[in-house]
């Protein structure tokens, strides 16, 4: 479903990502981990076109799309949330998904749209807050308006970037739930997250990237278990 080929990302002198290979196959939830400044949303922009590779190949379904403006690249079924939720203030709820309908890949209006968006709502357990704006949501529901606007669309990857960052322990429980359900869903995930019991709970497999590079890719018991992990990112024996 997705393919990364050598990617390179470089600012100036410092080479942010630095020849990543990896492969998503249809279906999979993947866990792209790493401490920060590792790369990991270097290479989430560069997918989702937010960014613009040095080098390297993107490949989605057996198309190429690095190049592309990011919202062609959108049009094609690549979907995103971002660290920061960025979201219209002024706009209610309903209004905020509606946006995204007009870019994905088969873009609708109207009331197909409005039904579209209602039918994201209910299943991100927001259906009776459609009309409310966003200041007037707490965190975790802000987070789930971004995540329905992501999945309205239909995506064939959805890509995110630190979601589950600065939820209690309640909110975490409940954010799990929500993305196993898109993954039961066999939507196609890449997954940047610190919260190991996040990553445990929903990907079957890990890659881990240091100073750019990937350092490991595998099943997420034995990446956890890696010294070069332990060391690179997990600080100790003591977090696996």
């Amino acid at each position: 479903m997705l393919e990364v080929k050598s990617l390179t990302k470089r600012f100036g002198g410092l080479v942010a990502v630095n020849g990543v290979d990896f492969q998503l196959e249809g279906g999979e939830v993947v866990g792209l981990l790493g401490p920060n400044g590792s790369g990991k949303s270097t290479v989430m922009n560069l997918i989702s076109g937010a960014l613009q590779r040095s080098s390297g190949e993107v490949w989605l379904g057996g198309a190429r799309i690095d190049g592309l403006p990011a919202q062609r690249i959108a049009r094609k079924g690549v979907a995103r949330t971002f660290q920061l939720v960025r979201l219209a203030p002024s706009l209610t709820v309903r209004e905020n998904v509606l946006i995204s309908l007009a870019f994905g890949p088969e873009p609708i209006w109207g009331r197909v749209a409005e039904a579209r968006a209602d039918a994201a709502l209910e299943r991100v357990g927001l259906a009776s807050m459609a009309t409310a704006h966003v200041p007037d949501l707490n965190y975790i529901d802000q987070k789930r308006v971004e995540l329905a606007r992501a999945i309205a669309t239909g995506p064939r990857v959805l890509l995110l970037d630190e979601w589950m960052a600065g939820l209690n322990p309640t909110e975490l429980k409940t954010a799990i739930a929500l993305i196993a359900s898109l993954r039961e869903s066999g939507t196609t995930i890449l997954l940047v997250e610190h919260i190991m019991e996040a990553v445990r709970a929903l990907c079957p497999r890990c890659i881990v990237m240091r100073a750019g590079e990937r350092i490991a890719d595998g099943p997420t018991a034995e990446v956890l278990a890696d010294p070069q992990v332990i060391a690179a990112y997990l600080g100790g024996a003591a977090h696996v």
